[in-house]
């Protein structure tokens, strides 16, 4: 059962989807429990189950007196959205054009953050709720009651029954992330004996789970600052987190190395020529590594797993002892150099689970300790000593003005789509026309490009289909039961929270099923309203989707063009400071300029999404999109591992700084400047130098050799990989190359 649990929460990181979707639908009974006491009228409970989703999801803030301000907020915007809707009703062309105000409001409403945005939603659902009940001033009195009591019940089901602490997510994303590493390393393990022609998809399945890794770190740093006692704690468990990430993707891309080296098939022992003349078995030898590499795989797993303090015993120190001491040279087995790069991850990734075992509960017995563990531990407290310096605060960047500023923007596209959906929808029904409407502000939420409103409103077309027909069966199967209906409707609800972060064309497909269910209700199901709303969804993505392309619009390219020079932009001061500091320069704080470079990486993936998606036209430019996001992905690892190794130069009493490293980073440096430029402008003059190798680099005019233990044996490869990176990222750029004579590359382990 524990393993089932440790499963899902790594496929819910921090169980956010599940904690949303517990509490709207938490909210949501509680109301309809409540109104029934009441003896509501059925439409009212309509009412009241929708503004209480609505005072639910809105509100996205973290802390919980933001929370708690925020919601005592929403309930006098709810009643005054409420008053204007049944006021305005009656008089069509004043409704309208308020619609529209209403609806652009809220958009530019973003501007202010979380309470903006989450005070302009209550207001345009609350106002839809009016709408969609054909609410009269004659009714509103019984109307104010049910929003206070929807509101009231939100705010108990959200305070007192499921809460939304930056604590308690905290710690919830905390167990995600070791149950996604524990996987990542099960994954590894997997590749070890694993057939030649099962090997792509088993790499396939490792990226998968790295960089599912990769975003429980992302989620984990977005929460630290609400979610710690103080700074040096967030930065703390922020350097720890990152440490482990960064250490499970290096023993993959080891293992991956010596899985396919020499061309071998499976992962066995590949000793010189002489050393297999002078050995009478070297079968029992390759059996004896490939057996002792499964399992000390299988004891890092084991180690992950048993991460909390409950599980922790003199076993778990053992084999923490025992991988730890794969980062002494004398400790790692006799083997290829590819083989022993495994063992030192092996001892690398060990480390970082000690680093997050110390960082989450503190210090720890230290009885059993051998002297590697030791010297891991006091590394930890060199580093930790280190951050409590004070930290410099980040410049605040400015922000656009005027027309530039994107809800400035998004306000006037809405508002001329909101109003084109108006004119239409009531062609198509005189009382439903605002689903349109609906349709048109949806898409434009979280959106940035034109491009991106055309996939989530083809999505949102797609999802509402399959809802009808959905909705369709559902309502001649429930008839006119009306608490089977809304128990229905519920698991709708939980169904579209549940899977709204995954997949836009889901959870549009639970808004339609629930919608079916409401209608019949409301007594006004009929296969025909089912079909005017799809009529009315495709109305109103269309009419998002001309607003987006004529009124200042953001074209996809200039906005992914924008993107690319922020994530070239962070590459570059990732790889110059982390080559400044391992060429012996002052130390930085690496680990906040990595996660801006992976920060600005997941911008990019997402506004390359319109060019990738299997609908776009343009296959020639989704093939460089996926070619260039694949290659930042590459250039960004190798970074993030010079930082890391960066990091560990001031403390490690083994990796000491090499000055010549100087010199290959200014290549990088100065080729990542180059195509920053060219972006920036076309005309743009210089050239991407392509070249020696870094090692040739290194090793010219120097009589010293790069030798095993020292920081430039370490970081060879990351920054060969690096510069090759950089220079292969000019050719889809269409920036030229000053190519030179490239000698032969000699290996380095």
């Amino acid at each position: 059962m524990a393993a089932v649990w440790d499963r899902f929460s790594a496929s819910d990181p921090g169980l956010l989807r599940l904690m949303a979707g517990l509490r709207t639908v938490g909210a949501i009974a509680l109301t309809l429990f409540a109104l029934a006491l009441l003896d509501t009228p059925v439409n009212h409970l309509v009412a009241g189950a929708m503004a209480a989703m609505a005072a639910t999801f809105a509100i996205s803030e973290r802390r919980v007196s933001g929370q708690a301000i925020t919601l005592a907020l929403g309930w006098p915007t709810a009643l005054a959205a409420m008053t204007l809707g049944a006021v305005l009703n009656g008089d069509r062309i004043a409704g309208d054009v308020f619609f529209v105000v209403l609806i652009a409001g809220a958009v530019y409403a973003r501007r202010f953050g979380d309470r903006g945005t989450a005070l302009g939603v209550i207001g345009f659902q609350v106002y839809f709720i009016s709408l969609f009940v054909r609410a009269r001033p004659a009714g509103l009195w019984s109307l104010f009651v049910t929003l206070s009591v929807a509101f009231a019940c939100a705010a108990f089901v959200r305070f007192a029954v499921v809460p939304a602490t930056p604590e308690g997510a905290l710690v919830r994303l905390r167990r995600a992330f070791r149950a996604r590493l524990a996987q990542v390393v099960d994954t590894q393990r997997e590749l070890v004996d694993i057939e030649p022609e099962r090997l792509e998809k088993g790499v396939a399945q490792l990226r998968r789970d790295t960089a599912r890794l990769h975003e429980c770190a992302l989620m984990i740093q977005g929460r630290l600052e609400d979610g710690t006692r103080d700074e040096a704690a967030a930065a703390l468990v922020q350097r720890r987190i990152a440490d482990a990430e960064i250490a499970a993707e290096r023993l993959g891309v080891l293992l991956l190395k010596a899985r396919s080296y020499e061309g071998a098939d499976t992962l066995t022992l590949h000793l010189p020529d002489v050393a297999l003349a002078a050995s009478s078995t070297p079968v029992r030898r390759e059996d004896e590594t490939t057996r002792l590499l499964r399992r000390d795989l299988g004891s890092l797993h084991l180690l992950i797993t048993r991460l909390a303090p409950e599980d922790r015993g003199a076993g778990v120190a053992v084999l923490r002892n025992r991988l730890l001491s794969y980062r002494d040279e004398d400790n790692l087995p006799r083997a290829s150099l590819a083989v022993q790069d495994v063992f030192r991850g092996i001892g690398e990734l060990a480390r970082a689970v000690l680093g997050l075992r110390l960082a989450f509960d503190g210090p720890q017995d230290e009885s059993d300790d051998t002297p590697e563990t030791t010297r891991s531990r006091e590394e930890f407290e060199a580093e930790d000593a280190s951050m409590s310096a004070t930290r410099e605060e980040p410049e605040a960047e400015e922000e656009p003005k005027g027309l530039n500023r994107p809800t400035t923007r998004a306000a006037f596209q809405v508002a001329v789509g909101s109003t084109l959906a108006i004119v239409g929808g009531e062609f198509l029904s005189a009382q439903r026309w605002y689903w349109a409407v609906l349709t048109c502000w949806v898409v434009f939420l979280n959106t940035t490009s034109t491009g991106e409103i055309l996939v989530k409103g083809y999505r949102r077309l797609i999802g509402t289909v399959a809802g009808v027909v959905a909705g369709v069966l559902l309502a001649g199967l429930v008839g006119h039961h009306t608490w089977t209906a809304f128990a229905l409707a519920l698991l709708c609800v939980f169904g579209m929270f549940f899977t709204a972060p995954l997949s836009y064309a889901l959870m549009s497909f639970f808004v339609t099923a629930m919608l079916g269910l409401l209608y019949t209700l409301l007594n006004t199901y009929s296969l025909a309203v089912l079909v005017l709303r799809i009529e009315e969804t495709a109305l109103g993505a269309s009419c998002g989707i001309i607003a987006a392309f004529l009124v200042l619009p953001v074209r996809t390219h200039h906005h992914t063009d924008q993107q690319l020079r922020e994530v070239l932009t962070r590459l570059r001061e990732v790889a110059s400071a982390a080559v400044d500091q391992l060429s012996g320069g002052t130390a930085g704080d690496l680990l906040d300029l990595s996660r801006e470079l992976d920060t600005a990486l997941d911008d990019l993936r997402r506004s390359t999404r319109p060019l990738t998606h299997p609908i776009t036209p343009l296959r020639v430019r989704r093939r460089t999109a996926r070619y260039l996001v694949g290659l930042l992905e590459t250039c960004a690892y190798h970074a993030r591992a010079l930082a890391a190794t960066a990091e560990l130069v001031p403390y490690s009493k083994r990796i000491a700084a090499d000055p010549r490293l100087k010199r290959a980073g200014e290549r990088i440096e100065r080729n990542l400047g180059v195509l920053i430029a060219h972006l920036g402008d076309e005309r743009a003059e210089g050239e991407v130098e392509s070249g020696a190798s870094i090692a040739a680099m290194l090793e010219s005019g120097s009589t010293e050799v790069i030798r095993p233990g020292t920081v430039t044996f370490r970081v060879l490869r990351h920054l060969q990989r690096l510069d090759e990176g950089v220079a292969g990222l000019a050719r889809p750029l269409c920036v030229p190359v000053a190519r030179g004579d490239r000698p032969a590359e000699r290996h380095v382990a």
